[in-house]
């Protein structure tokens, strides 16, 4: 059956065509990015997408919205929409819907991927294990965190909150980073150091070890000049940012007791060569007595292109498996 995807984040909303069958995602069709700004309500975007189309929608929808999914209203925190899942039906034309986190889409992407889709970053190249706990990392905007449990009879997701754990430095480069941060933030997370913006608060901190004046750039900024090493300053922060998400990373698997991890979102997609040469497998197998443990799992990086959409079509496909 056909299904209509949708990912909505805070500045765009997609859409696509997908095929469902037997619990699984067989494809998914060309997106389409709208801006959320220019729409005024999801159903205006939804019937933007259809006059796009031509043609009728599928009555099915599969929909990943970021930020919390239960209660009566879907709130966004960084657009104006608003979503009453119960008026889906009457609103959308939709009899089937689902309404997952964003996080928890991109976790069944993870599980429904064919393998050409991952890009091995540390631990042993192999495929990721058909048995057991996957643990699904996101740098973005924030830090997604879900579990992925499954085995040959299928899977299950678990979405988390685990970008807001305590960050635990481990030099002292990390403690200057965390203590330029309490002066701003009565506790602070790993979410603050290894997301996006982070690198702004780890650039400051460097050049204070440096004695350097602080020149206040955007993250995206930073992000730019650290990737291209057109600065030194930007570059190391971006070093130590890998290092920190290693760390992170390899806390969670420990967590969750993990055979796999998978790093998502799109900042691990644009900085996958410097992730891949960086010190993050080192930081992520360092954890003493259970290092050969660490040094056993996979870790891979999700290059689907489309990771939001595909998983929630994966997530309805899931819900209405014959």
């Amino acid at each position: 059956m056909q299904v209509v995807a949708v990912d909505i984040g805070g500045t765009h909303a997609r859409f696509a065509i997908a095929e469902v069958e037997g619990g699984r995602v067989l494809s998914l069709g060309e997106a389409v990015t709208l801006k959320t700004a220019e729409h005024g309500s999801f159903q205006l975007a939804w019937e933007a997408f259809g006059q796009k189309q031509g043609t009728a929608l599928p009555k099915a929808a599969a929909i990943a919205v970021a930020g919390p999914v239960g209660g009566e209203v879907i709130k966004f925190t960084n657009n104006p929409w608003i979503i009453r899942p119960a008026l889906i039906p009457e609103k959308l034309g939709a009899d089937q819907y689902v309404v997952v986190n964003d996080f928890a889409a991109v976790a069944h992407a993870v599980a429904q991927a064919d393998d050409d889709h991952f890009l091995h970053l540390s631990g042993p190249d192999e495929a990721l294990p058909a048995r057991g706990v996957v643990s699904v990392v996101g740098p973005g905007t924030g830090l997604g965190v879900a579990q992925l449990w499954r085995d040959p009879a299928g899977y299950r997701v678990v979405p988390t909150e685990g970008g807001h754990i305590d960050f635990a430095p481990l030099d002292s480069i990390e403690d200057a980073i965390l203590a330029g941060l309490r002066k701003r933030h009565r506790r602070v997370s790993v979410e603050r150091v290894v997301a996006g913006p982070g690198i702004v608060d780890i650039y400051e901190a460097l050049a204070h070890l440096q004695h350097r004046p602080f020149t206040q750039r955007t993250d995206r900024e930073l992000w730019e000049l650290g990737t291209s090493g057109n600065d030194s300053l930007a570059a190391a922060a971006v070093d130590r940012f890998c290092l920190s998400l290693g760390s992170v990373a390899g806390d969670l698997a420990l967590a969750h007791g993990a055979t796999g991890v998978v790093m998502a979102g799109g900042l691990g997609l644009r900085i996958k060569d410097t992730l891949a040469r960086s010190g993050f497998s080192d930081r992520f197998r360092a954890k003493g007595r259970f290092e050969g443990l660490m040094a056993a799992i996979p870790v891979k990086l999700i290059t689907h292109p489309q990771p939001g959409l595909f998983g929630a079509a994966a997530a309805f496909a899931q819900a209405n498996a014959d």
